[in-house]
């Protein structure tokens, strides 16, 4: 069917904003302490650039639904376009649990409940709830879950501003609270703090997020290299001055990588008398990670929509709801499975040894299809020096990013636990995409030919 290509130049300014950003790892950051804001820039220059000039190259020039899939198929074939679009869609199924175990935690302070006070079952409530609710928007079409993006993405600025200005007012009236100098910001080469640096390489990822979705672009050629331009600046400034302002407003031990926003906020709101502030920012807070939610749910359910056309999955995954316009199959079989995962990772530990789990897991299944995204710049730029020398650049930053998220958090009660649980969930997301690959390919008579040779296409682009 023809899509309504209901999504203009704001739209995807917007969507970029809410998908390349989270206030998750703003959090983890501050408590990292002053060292991680080199490492903010460091990432940016390592991941962020990269994966932006590949996808503005790539997205420009093949504007089709389905984004990487699309474009790891014509450099290196069916097999890899299958792998590269299976892994990164199953990447967010760990990926949401986590985004929304944040807004659970952060949502205590709407009710001015301690942060240590909730239980498991209600992170695991208020993020299934979270979770059908933008699912059901998802369904409904991208006229209405754009709203959703929309309100998150403004949300999340509103919260930043909010940050930088408290974080300000902080600074001025009762100093910093954790010492920000040159010795206090050098990177820390130690191993703990190193794991952290594949947080942040996946934190600047994103800017693959819109190509999945073209089809519903106004002028998808033009509108998306414009839109991820636009966001730029903005996308920076979300985590750059966001970390500094918690930092300042809050000492960087007491920071939680959970509830870390949310504890500058009340803080400074509390010192100044403003406490009305806290769950007015609580809210805002929540709806950003409710428009993250949205806009993935929608990006990656085109994923096994593509994977539908082309024969790979049942027929079902292929097909658009004739009224909304959505790619139901696919949205309601990424929630349920989302859903076990929100079960699993808490399975067996605490809040916060969950949290870590799905936050490493989904960091070591979103490289491995990047590693596909940047091996097809190299393959399909056509000579062109700068597409070649970032693509390489951002190789070397998903492979550094893959082997340091294999370590356990430092503090994680049970690491052996963890490393089997992230190490386990990646394997089973492999050998589930090869399983369906090859059961999809028996079903279409040419397993053999589609393991071996690239496709037509990779050949023709290869040359132009």
């Amino acid at each position: 069917m023809q899509l309504r290509r209901s999504l203009g130049l704001v739209d995807v300014a917007l969507f970029f904003l809410v998908a390349c950003t989270n206030l998750q790892w703003i959090a983890t950051a501050a408590a990292a302490g002053p060292s991680s804001l080199p490492v903010w820039l460091i990432g940016a220059a390592g991941m962020f650039v990269p994966l932006a000039v590949v996808v503005m190259y790539l997205s420009s020039r093949y504007p089709e639904e389905g984004g990487m899939y699309v474009w790891s198929k014509r450099a290196f074939g069916p097999f890899a376009g299958f792998i590269t679009g299976w892994t990164y869609w199953c990447s967010n199924l760990p990926y949401f649990p986590a985004l929304l175990y944040f807004m659970a935690g952060n949502a205590l302070f709407i009710w001015g409940s301690g942060a240590q006070a909730a239980s498991p079952a209600y992170f695991v409530a208020l993020s299934l709830g979270g979770f059908a609710f933008a699912t059901l928007l998802n369904v409904l079409g991208f006229d209405v879950a754009k709203w959703l993006n929309n309100a998150g993405a403004l949300s999340r600025w509103i919260v930043t501003l909010l940050l930088i200005g408290l974080g300000l007012f902080a600074w001025f009236k009762f100093g910093a609270a954790t010492r920000i100098d040159m010795a206090s910001v050098r990177p820390s080469v130690q191993l703990k703090d190193v794991i952290f640096w594949s947080v942040i390489a996946f934190a600047w990822t994103g800017a693959e997020s819109v190509p999945f979705v073209a089809g519903e672009v106004k002028d998808a050629r033009r509108t998306v290299p414009r839109g991820l331009a636009i966001a730029v600046p903005a996308i920076a400034a979300v985590y750059i001055l966001g970390t500094a302002s918690v930092l300042i407003a809050m000492p960087a031990h007491q920071v939680s990588g959970l509830y870390g926003v949310m504890q500058s906020i009340a803080r400074v709101s509390a010192q100044i008398g403003w406490f009305w502030l806290t769950p007015v920012a609580a809210i805002l807070v929540a709806l950003s990670c409710l428009g993250s939610t949205g806009a993935w749910l929608g990006s990656v359910a085109r994923i096994p929509f593509v994977a539908g056309i082309d024969r790979y999955l049942p027929p079902a995954f292929g097909r658009m709801h004739p009224r909304w316009g959505s790619p139901v199959a696919a949205l309601l079989t990424q929630a349920g499975i989302a859903a076990i995962f929100i079960f699993l990772g808490q399975g067996g530990t605490t809040v916060k040894g969950a949290y870590d789990v799905l936050v490493s897991s989904t960091v070591l299944i979103t490289m491995i299809p990047f590693l596909f995204v940047f091996g097809s710049a190299l393959r399909l730029s056509g000579g062109r020096f700068t597409v070649i020398t970032v693509a390489i650049v951002g190789l070397f930053t998903t492979v550094s990013a893959l082997v340091l998220a294999a370590f356990p958090s430092d503090d994680d009660p049970n690491k052996v636990l963890a490393v089997i649980k992230i190490l386990g969930l990646t394997a089973l997301v492999l050998g589930g995409g090869v399983a369906v690959y090859l059961l999809g390919g028996r079903r279409k008579g040419e397993v053999c030919n589609q393991l071996t040779t690239p496709s037509s296409s990779a050949a023709d682009t290869t040359v132009s």
